[in-house]
């Protein structure tokens, strides 16, 4: 068995540098793609992830658990809170402008996260080496400081941007041709071709 990608920086990595045209600190970071599960306003019955650009290589985003996201009853389920922390911690790649792919996520559940909460998550990027962005996140409960119920750790890889342009489905490339503003990350300044 091969050996798996740790989420923890290794010797060596840098924390890089936030691109000059990254979003404004307190701005909301845009979904990537406006019907995507985690971020997208038009999903029925989506996370609706909103993120906001903190002061250097960090975010803080927030979702509402509803009666769809629940696996116990009353409770969110496990998987849609490790969805929460990869949309979260994918938000990052906007402070780098760098499109990219998750390798690796790891979660901690601490505490259940009871339907009607809001989870307050923050996340930073700890280090990168080469096109590795590795990132880590909290989520609270009962506000910013309240409780800790879930970490996260994840491994990114920065990907060319024809990766997602050339595997999305042919009516999403015709819509993106009348619509091109449902897809946010469409910038044509973001051609990042590692």
């Amino acid at each position: 068995m091969s050996r798996v990608a740790s989420t923890t920086p290794p010797a060596g990595a840098i924390i890089p540098e936030r691109h000059p045209k990254s979003p404004a600190t307190g701005s909301v970071i845009p979904s990537h793609f406006k019907h995507c599960f985690g971020c997208g306003e038009l999903h029925p019955t989506g996370l609706h992830l909103v993120a906001h650009v903190g002061e250097a290589l960090d975010i803080t985003a927030q979702f509402t658990v509803t009666e769809n996201h629940q696996g116990a009853p009353g409770l969110a389920h496990g998987g849609l809170l490790s969805l929460a922390f990869d949309e979260a911690l994918g938000k990052l790649m906007w402070l780098l402008r760098a499109p990219a792919v998750t390798a690796r996520l790891e979660t901690d559940f601490l505490r259940p996260v009871p339907m009607g909460s809001v989870l307050y998550i923050s996340a930073s990027i700890t280090g990168q080496v080469g096109r590795k962005v590795y990132s880590e996140a909290i989520g609270r409960l009962d506000g910013p400081d309240g409780d800790i119920a879930v970490r996260a750790a994840s491994l990114f890889v920065i990907v060319p941007m024809k990766h997602f342009l050339e595997n999305a489905p042919a009516e999403y490339i015709a819509a993106l041709r009348e619509k091109p503003e449902l897809l946010a990350f469409v910038d044509p300044e973001f051609n990042i071709n590692p």
